[in-house]
Order: C-alpha cells, then structure tokens, then sequence
C-alpha cells in the first residue's frame, strides 16, 4: 500500500501524461501537480522513468486485477473465465487513456516490453494467468501442462491484440477469434 503522498505524485504523472505526453513529462511539472516539492518526488523515485514505471504498474494492474474478478463472476469453469478474463483485460487495457496516449503518441515505447523483456505489468499478468491455468486445471476444464508456461504462451499470443484500434468495427469479430485461440490453446486433446 502506498502512501497518499505516492499517490498524489501518481496521479499528478498520470495528469502530465495525459496533457504532454509520456517524453514531455518533466519531474517538476509532477511535483507541482503533486503539490509537494521537487525533492520530496525525489526521495520516492530516482528520476521521471521511474515513476512512468510505477504508475503504469498501478494502473494497468488495477485494470487487470478488475478484469479478472469479474471474469470470476461471469464463468462457469477455469477455461471460460481464463477466456473473459484475457479477452476483457486487453480490451480494457486498449480503452485505458494512459495505453491509448502512449499506442497514439509515442508506440516505440512499448517496442522493448514486446520484444525483449517482460515488464511489471506483464510479470503481475503473469502471476494472474498462472494461478488462472492452475485453477482451470484443477477444475478440469484447461488441459495439463505446466501452468506458467502455458501462461507464458498465452500473453505471447494475446498481447499482440492490445494495439487493434479500440474502436474498430472489426475488433470486436478479433476479440472473439482471440476468445477461440485461448479456448483452443487450453482445450484438451
């Protein structure tokens, strides 16, 4: 749990981001959004990446996390709910302004999350997806494997859906073929 002081130097980025952009957020325009000083954001963060960092960490974790409890809700089995929940999170994360802003305005900023290293909120994907195979699993709705692997596979495969437009006539017939890649990748035989 953060403090309200990291809050208010969050949502003040998530405030910049949104008017400048990613690369025309400055630390200073943060703590004055913030309402604190320049070197109180300091003592929290080393520089400007580093809150970028851990605000897209709360904020699309928390769209996840959202995502997945009402995939819990809305499914009868692992798979059905594994299903939602993959379909439901990338479609949130596509209408989430601070995605839409960096997809719009600067998409080379994903490139090394897409192609090199996992980030924060794949890793907590990740864990989500994971325990979301093993529950399916024990269910007997998702086929045996190894759960983090399977779960691995499955965020290679859906995160290439999050850049669809958001409102493009045909993303909702995709969302619906990734709904069928995702049952048939769990899917025994």
């Amino acid at each position: 749990m953060t403090d309200a002081t990291t809050q208010a130097i969050l949502d003040a980025t998530r405030g910049s981001v949104l008017d400048f952009g990613v690369r025309r957020t400055t630390l200073t325009d943060i703590a004055r959004r913030a309402g604190v000083s320049r070197m109180t954001v300091y003592r929290r963060y080393p520089d400007v990446d580093a809150v970028l960092l851990d605000l897209m960490t709360r904020e699309f974790g928390a769209s996840l996390e959202a995502t997945a409890a009402a995939a819990v809700a809305e499914a009868a089995d692992g798979r059905g709910r594994l299903r939602l929940q993959i379909v439901a999170g990338l479609a949130a994360l596509r209408a989430h302004p601070l995605m839409r802003k960096v997809v719009e305005a600067e998409p080379e900023l994903l490139l090394p999350y897409m192609l090199g290293r996992l980030g924060a909120s794949q890793r907590h994907a990740l864990v989500l997806l994971t325990a979301a195979v093993a529950a399916g699993q024990a269910d007997g709705s998702i086929r045996a494997g190894d759960p983090e692997l399977m779960a691995r596979a499955l965020l290679l495969c859906a995160q290439s859906f999050l850049f669809l437009p958001e409102d493009d006539a045909a993303t909702a017939a995709l969302d619906g073929e990734l709904g069928r890649i995702v049952d048939a990748m769990l899917a025994s035989g």
